[in-house]
């Protein structure tokens, strides 16, 4: 009881200081009390440690001397002196866990206290971030108490090096990211379809052919266009071992991911012989899904498990990631050997042999004192008994397993895919698609509220994964994570409050000048200016939003946006077809790029609407209202202009309040089947006075609808009616050798104008 009164007191004190002020550290302490002493750091300090070369004492002088220039003593002894001891206590009531710390920084000395070296490494951390990055002689800091630790046990970032490669400088680059932020798993990603990574000394043929392609897709997916440039690499075990090192130092844990059954095919084309046909194959070139995984014989379990034996020499994490995704079921439907196999074992389907597949590996990595973690998928014709889930396909199944009481760590696309766009996709480079903004994923909670107080204690935490089928170098992955890490950081350590989100984003901005003097690549996507479609009493309104109001200029004529246009100061009413231009000015010059946006007036804009489905969470845009807000989504950000449904249909009412006079409706739809989002089945209009009684008035089928590329232009006889109702059907399963084949497809759906 005491002790959660003490966190109860804690946390009503965080609140009461996030109010009045800015503390620059990221993520955001437990607790933080400013006092009225100061400490002044210059060469004449000394580090203080408790154990003889202690790697913490030695990390946080080498880091003052990068941000400061100062140079400064490690010693054992306490002087009468000015000193930052770094001291690991035997208990302490403030502190409650392994990775709990604090920090007093008084006139005289600088104290971090932890119960572990990992809690002293996270409260160095904290402290670096308090001291200035500037070239000086000396630095006066603020004296403060801080009480920390986090909320969960996974923080982690996934890197996918098989898309494209990555060198072990940057690799270890991108640990130091993890550690800056207290974030303590890093998912490596070392097998795909296009490329093998990991040197595994009995097969050499996995990185002699595995780890080359022959080319490699550029551009859009949908373009479809190639190079013909030899393209690989992979890590020895001597470069593995030597990360896994530095890794550890920093405490934080590499979990590998070894994909089966499916994302195969380079393993395939070094092995043929575990493949359910004769092949050839070689390791892909283009993104995507492909029908050849490996066929679930012996000589398949013994391959795995050979492999599996070096992967655990090299990697000492509890979970090994076995995959598990996108595994299509074509050629084990049509393999006698599986097919018998599904007999034998008296399995119902492939999806049970799946779940055979994951679970004699599981059983083999447990006689080695290893768990496994997977994809959602692997909950599919049943979970392994001791398997952990990685929930990808939103939060579903890392529901569905904590109920089954299965350890979840949570990471769901729509909040933590950071392939995806974080602006204006017109403004970034080209993405997979998908709007993840900063705002979004501070605002994720990885507890889903349908779970219950003991299921919850499943959710082990969240991680953001970086697949890199368009990032092509180094300093793209810094863009496409930074500064989006910095709200995953404070999510998973416990203390983000999207109500607050002001206050997380100056710390933000703050953070930048560091990320420059680090020679980071970031986004500026903040700076961006952003509209927000509002509808009130069946008008359009846009909210602009970007640092302080009074400096954004616009717009609605199509002219030239000058430091002398229109002043943003309320809410710009849309009443007309027109295009909005807007940008964010200081001192006159224009800071941001110029955001624009065309909108189009019928008279469905801005009028009632109801869906009989809500869209998925994930793809929820403005709700409802997204599909009578004006703007018309873009095939190339199918994220905010769009709302998608995941294996429903779309069922929409508009409400004009008054009878119309109607005759010509339109809808647009998008597809990209390699994000398993397809036209609809058909679509129908139907219209009503009552609001009851409704009658069709015009219809289309898919063939329409893929011949006009989703735009769906329908005419009909001059009608008056009140309210128009919409069905667009949803196209149903997926079928076999598509990316996802088996599951339901999503309908993505944007603007209705009726004229």
């Amino acid at each position: 009881m005491k002790i959660k009164h003490f966190l109860f007191i804690i946390l009503s004190v965080t609140f009461c200081y996030s109010q009045k002020e800015v503390l620059p550290i990221i993520p955001k302490p437990l607790f933080s009390e400013n006092t009225n002493e100061q400490f002044t750091l210059n060469s004449k300090t000394k580090i203080i440690e408790q154990y003889q070369d202690s790697f913490e004492a030695i990390y946080l002088k080498e880091h003052i001397k990068k941000q400061t220039g100062l140079e400064i003593d490690i010693e054992s002894n306490k002087k009468n002196i000015k000193t930052i001891t770094l001291q690991i206590i035997d208990s302490n009531l403030e502190l409650q866990s392994e990775e709990a710390y604090s920090i007093k920084i008084a006139n005289n000395e600088i104290l971090i206290n932890a119960l572990t070296n990992k809690g002293l490494f996270y409260g160095v951390q904290s402290l670096l971030q308090l001291i200035p990055y500037e070239k000086t002689k000396a630095i006066k800091l603020q004296g403060i108490k801080i009480i920390d630790q986090p909320k969960f046990s996974w923080r982690g970032m996934h890197l996918d090096v098989c898309r494209h490669f990555f060198s072990t400088d940057f690799i270890k680059k991108y640990i130091d990211y993890l550690a800056l932020l207290k974030l303590n798993t890093f998912h490596w990603h070392l097998t795909e379809d296009q490329g093998w990574r990991i040197e595994i000394k009995k097969y050499p043929k996995l990185t002699s052919v595995g780890a080359w392609r022959n080319g490699t897709m550029i551009g859009a997916y949908n373009d479809q266009k190639f190079d013909t440039i030899r393209y690989g690499g992979y890590y020895t075990q001597e470069e593995i071992k030597d990360i896994v090192a530095y890794a550890q130092e920093r405490h934080i844990t590499i979990v590998p991911e070894i994909e089966m059954p499916g994302h195969a095919l380079a393993a395939l084309a070094a092995y043929p012989e575990l493949a359910c046909t004769n092949g050839p194959f070689e390791v892909a070139q283009k993104w995507g899904v492909f029908d050849d995984v490996y066929c679930p014989k012996e000589e398949t379990f013994t391959f795995l498990q050979n492999v599996l034996d070096e992967v655990v020499a090299l990697f000492p994490s509890e979970y090994i990631h076995i995959g598990g995704d996108e595994s299509p079921k074509t050629r084990w439907k049509n393999c006698n050997h599986c097919q018998n196999l599904i007999k034998k074992e008296n399995l119902k389907d492939e999806h049970e042999l799946q779940s055979y597949f994951i679970t004699r590996i599981e059983k083999y990595l447990n006689t080695k004192g290893r768990q496994i973690i997977g994809w959602d998928e692997i909950l599919e014709g049943g979970l392994a008994p001791n398997a952990a889930v990685m929930s990808w396909r939103g939060t579903e199944g890392g529901i569905a397993a904590a109920k089954q009481n299965h350890n979840v760590v949570m990471s769901p696309g729509g909040y933590c895919y950071f392939d995806h766009y974080q602006g204006n996709p017109k403004n970034e480079p080209l993405a997979i698609g998908g709007h993840t903004t900063l705002e979004k994923v501070y605002g994720f909670n990885p507890i889903p509220e349908d779970l219950s107080k003991e299921e919850q204690k499943y959710i082990l935490g969240a991680q953001a994964n970086v697949w890199t089928e368009y990032i092509l170098n180094d300093k793209h992955v810094e863009y496409m994570i930074f500064p989006r890490i910095f709200a995953l950081s404070e999510v998973v350590w416990g203390t983000s409050d999207k109500e607050n989100y002001e206050n997380f984003e100056k710390r933000v901005v703050s953070f930048f000048p560091r990320l420059e003097k680090m020679d980071v690549k970031y986004s500026k996507a903040i700076y961006e200016v952003s509209a927000q479609p509002k509808i009130k009493n069946g008008r359009l309104w846009v909210q602009l939003k970007s640092g302080k109001l009074d400096r954004i200029r616009y717009t609605l004529d199509k002219s030239e946006l000058i430091n002398s246009s229109q002043l943003y100061t309320k809410p710009i009413e849309i009443s007309t077809s027109c295009t909005l231009k807007a940008a964010y000015f200081e001192d006159n010059e224009q800071k941001s790029t110029i955001y624009s946006q065309d909108f189009y007036v019928s008279k469905a804009t801005g009028k009632k609407i109801e869906l009989s489905e809500q869209p998925n969470p994930n793809y929820f845009g403005q709700g409802a209202t997204t599909l009578v807000n004006g703007i018309i989504g873009e095939t190339s950000n199918h994220g905010s202009d769009w709302i998608g449904f995941s294996g429903k249909n779309l069922e929409a009412i508009i409400d004009f309040e008054k009878q119309e006079t109607i005759s010509k409706y339109e809808i647009q739809f998008f597809q990209s089947k390699a994000s398993w989002i397809y036209y609809p089945q058909s679509v129908e209009i139907f219209i009503s006075n009552d609001g009851n009684t409704f009658n069709k008035i015009a219809q289309c089928d898919a063939n329409y609808i893929r011949n006009n590329r989703g735009k769906v232009v329908l005419e009909f006889p001059v009608s008056k009616a009140r309210y128009v109702k919409t069905i667009a059907k949803n196209y149903g399963k997926i079928p076999e050798g598509e990316p996802g084949s088996g599951t339901t497809a999503w309908l993505f759906v944007d603007e209705i104008e009726i004229h």
